[in-house]
């Protein structure tokens, strides 16, 4: 029994060695990607550091080392507060109470937690521990003083204990060996990358964007400031209109910080000027913003127009109120919301957004443009022709040079039949602009329904005059020549002119069905009427019974 006993003992010994010999190895993993973080401020460094300490708690949980390095670490990160920071270092002094670091760390983070005096007790135990090594207990309670005298009523004898402080940890510096050490490794470093970016630099001024690219790479592999050189890179490319190229730099600025504000700026800018299909990306770069910034309207305003391309109403509405929110006096979150709101038929809401935009009405141009879609909605929507025609005529008082508000005033008047004011609408819109071919197509419809035929002609000739591609006026005119003049030869040939500028014009083949019909050319007809039919199926521009009948009554005896 003896001897079992001690062969389970050995066994116990052995297993606990080679958990402390793996605490030891996994401890040094931990303390390079500390390192690494602290010079190149890489979140995989950080991520990779954490881990490792937990496993060496795991492993070893009487090393002390662990417990202040991982508070400092997880209180950066934002995972633990300055209370949790301030017990990790407890645990490390109750396991080793001459431990110096520990003292300091406890005393740092008391510091944070203003509780000075306290602090102080710390990095005085750190300096008595080690008096020979202590500079950095004697520099940072330097500064700590430094803080005090700034933030409570100042001593003089705090003043003198700074000085002294601060002159002694400059002096012990020179013989701290973890401090010459870190110095070294920082100089070391800021010397490489200080080489690459002069070096980048003059390749940048010589316009050799090529060249300052491949050194910009080679300098984020070889330094780890990936922050830096891959922001440099994607700056260069957009500069040299290679927008695949710089998403994919600031993607790599992200992969190591993902949340660098710059880059996820930039990247969601470049997708939606380059990329205006990759939605989801640019959503994804936003929503990680709101993550640090989570005030910030410009942010969800953002957000609202890309769930708009996404015809996704609801988060639209959402994202723009959340905008309004934070800024209930912007007229554009006012306008946004109306708009999405139309798109989900809550109108009522979207008029009294559309009203308030246009009451702060922060520039008449812009504020125009709102009055026209307000019009449209109690145009169309509320059928209130009356509401919509003031709306129109304060968009014109607004902006005195916007013809697409006479046309508005000139298509609500045509809607109820109003031709007098109609036409003096479209009238007051090629005044505006003599060049546009809709405004005169627009009038020679309302010309010709007050019986005005010769004047609806020259109205249709200078619109296709100034637009020969124009299938609308070559129609209309062909409906003139054939209805009201009778002259079966020059509709046809505007009606061909109107199907030569759009081949699946269903009016167009209605057309010339009728006209085939008048001269008594039923197969022709028929194939038109045919035509016009089998387009109406997808256009539904027609009355299908309407052309079903004409065509039945070519065939009948």
């Amino acid at each position: 029994m003896l001897e079992q006993q001690n062969s389970g003992n050995t066994n116990n010994n052995k297993i606990t060695q080679e958990r402390k010999e793996n605490a030891i190895r996994i401890l040094e993993k931990a303390r390079i990607y500390h390192e690494k973080y602290l010079l190149r401020s890489r979140n995989s460094d950080l991520e990779s550091a954490v881990n490792y300490y937990i496993q060496a708690i795991k492993q070893n949980p009487k090393i002390p080392e662990t417990y202040y390095r991982l508070a400092c670490l997880l209180y950066e990160n934002g995972q633990i507060s300055l209370d949790s920071a301030i017990e990790q270092c407890k645990m490390a002094i109750d396991i080793d109470p001459n431990n110096k670091n520990a003292h300091l760390y406890k005393g740092y983070f008391l510091k944070l937690a203003y509780d000075f005096e306290e602090a102080e007790k710390e990095f005085q135990n750190a300096i008595k521990i080690n008096p020979i090594n202590s500079a950095r207990p004697r520099l940072i309670l330097a500064t700590m003083l430094y803080e005090k005298i700034n933030n409570v009523k100042p001593s003089f004898v705090d003043f003198i204990r700074m000085v002294y402080y601060a002159c002694s940890g400059c002096l012990t510096v020179l013989w701290d060996s973890a401090s010459l050490k870190m110095m070294y490794r920082n100089i070391t470093d800021d010397t490489k990358v200080f080489l690459y970016k002069t070096y980048g630099g003059f390749l940048e001024k010589i316009k050799n964007s090529t060249l300052a690219v491949a050194t910009y790479d080679q300098a984020a592999e070889s330094t780890g400031r990936d922050k830096y050189f891959y922001n440099k890179i994607g700056d260069i490319c957009i500069k040299e209109h290679a927008p695949e190229i710089a998403i994919e730099a600031y993607k790599k600025v992200l992969e190591s910080n993902p949340y660098d504000r710059v880059a996820l700026i930039k990247l969601a800018t470049l997708i939606q000027t380059h990329f205006p299909d990759n939605i989801d990306d640019a959503i994804d770069c936003y929503t990680k913003l709101l993550e640090i910034e989570e005030e910030n309207d410009k942010i969800y305003y953002e957000l609202g127009h890309l769930y708009l391309q996404k015809n996704e109403s609801l988060s639209a509405v959402n994202a723009f109120s959340m905008a309004l929110e934070l800024d209930e006096e912007n007229p554009f979150y006012h306008n946004s919301l109306a708009f999405a709101l139309v798109q989900l038929e809550q109108y009522d809401d979207a008029i009294e957004h559309y009203q308030k935009a246009i009451n702060i009405n922060p520039d008449p141009y812009w504020t125009s443009i709102v009055c026209q879609a307000l019009g449209s909605v109690y145009m169309e929507i509320k059928n209130n022709p009356e509401a919509a025609i003031v709306l129109y005529q304060t968009a014109a008082v607004l902006n005195p040079e916007s013809e697409e508000s006479q046309l508005a005033i000139g298509d609500t008047y045509f809607t109820t039949e109003d031709f007098d004011n109609a036409i003096k609408a479209y009238c007051d819109a090629i005044k505006i602009n003599p060049e546009n071919a809709k405004s005169y197509c627009k009038c020679g419809m309302a010309l010709w329904e007050k019986d005005y035929t010769e004047e609806a002609i020259v109205a249709y000739n200078k619109a296709i005059a100034l637009n020969p591609e124009y299938a609308i006026a070559y129609n209309n005119l062909g409906v003139i020549y054939l209805d009201d003049i009778g002259n079966t030869h020059e509709a046809l040939r505007h009606f061909q002119k109107a199907l030569d500028c759009s081949e699946n014009y269903t009016l167009a083949y209605f057309n010339i069905g009728r006209t085939y019909a008048i001269l008594g050319e039923n197969m022709e007809a028929a194939k038109n009427f045919q035509k016009a039919l089998d387009l109406n199926n997808i256009t539904h521009e027609l009355d299908e019974e309407d052309i079903q009948y004409r065509l039945h009554k070519l065939f009948e005896v």
